[in-house]
């Protein structure tokens, strides 16, 4: 469970990253680019991903019941 939680985290962090940067325009070259609602979706799957990484950090820490 905790590794699922950690894939699927960096993945959101790493698209996340890229839709918040061609939203505000530092990746050229795409239909996102200049596009502030892609830098907004980017955003928010960068929080999404930083909270899925915090949940998988706490499962290691919860003892097995």
């Amino acid at each position: 469970m905790r590794a699922t939680l950690y894939v699927i985290g960096t993945l959101c962090l790493l698209l996340g990253g890229v839709w918040f940067l061609q939203g505000v325009n530092v990746l050229p070259g795409s239909f996102m680019s200049g596009q502030t609602k892609w830098a907004v979706y980017g955003g928010l799957l960068l929080f999404a991903g930083v909270g899925l990484f915090l949940t998988a950090r706490r499962l290691a820490r919860t003892p097995p019941s």
